[in-house]
């Protein structure tokens, strides 16, 4: 199978596994199922992802590439760092509080082995922040730029990926997202006086 081939193949096995996991939650997902619903072989799946956490994690990566082709794209369209941190922090909010990311959260808080949350840990939140750090580290002068990440994502998202998690409250929409987003870098702006006073528009 052709490079470019099996990547579309994959990928449609793995939205195939969000759909059921979304709807049934990851005990009720087997492999099996996968395998059904994305008209593939029980063979195939074992053989590229080894067994259900390592669909997860495929899953999960997934998700994180897409948000790392986002940051990438905005740091490249923007000089400032700050207004690609404007462009890139509603389409952050929006991925994080999604059905289909939502439904992999779930799964790992109901993992009592804690296989699933290290998973997100490694392959979510560990790779993007260094690359907002990397952007905190040119927008302002200080000698903790991870820090900063810490704070900014703190005002970004807050309680928003609990909440939802728990069925507490709908996706936020587009308006929300935007300004919680110009919100959080206002806020951050004035912890951090380096930092303009107002984020680029």
């Amino acid at each position: 199978m052709r490079q470019e081939t099996r990547k579309a193949r994959r990928k449609e096995i793995q939205q195939a596994a969000l759909a059921l996991l979304v709807q049934h939650g990851y005990a009720a997902t087997t492999m099996a199922s996968v395998a059904k619903a994305a008209g593939a072989s029980l063979e195939t799946l074992y053989k590229w992802y080894g067994d259900k956490p390592g669909l997860f994690r495929a899953m999960v990566q997934a998700n994180i590439e897409d948000l790392r082709d986002a940051l990438v794209m905005s740091t490249e369209a923007f000089h400032d760092p700050l207004a690609a941190l404007q462009e890139f922090g509603p389409r952050l909010i929006a991925v994080l509080t999604s059905e289909e990311v939502v439904a992999l959260n779930r799964a790992a808080a109901a993992d009592s082995s804690g296989d699933l949350g290290r998973i997100i840990a490694e392959a979510g939140r560990g790779s993007i922040a260094p690359q907002l750090t990397d952007l905190f580290a040119r927008a302002m002068e200080s000698d903790k730029p991870a820090l900063i990440t810490e704070i900014y994502l703190g005002l970004l998202l807050g309680d928003l990926q609990i909440r939802r998690v728990i069925g507490r409250m709908p996706p936020p929409d587009a308006i929300e997202t935007r300004e919680r987003s110009d919100r959080a870098l206002e806020l951050l702006c004035r912890l951090y006086p380096a930092c303009p006073s107002k984020p680029p528009t």
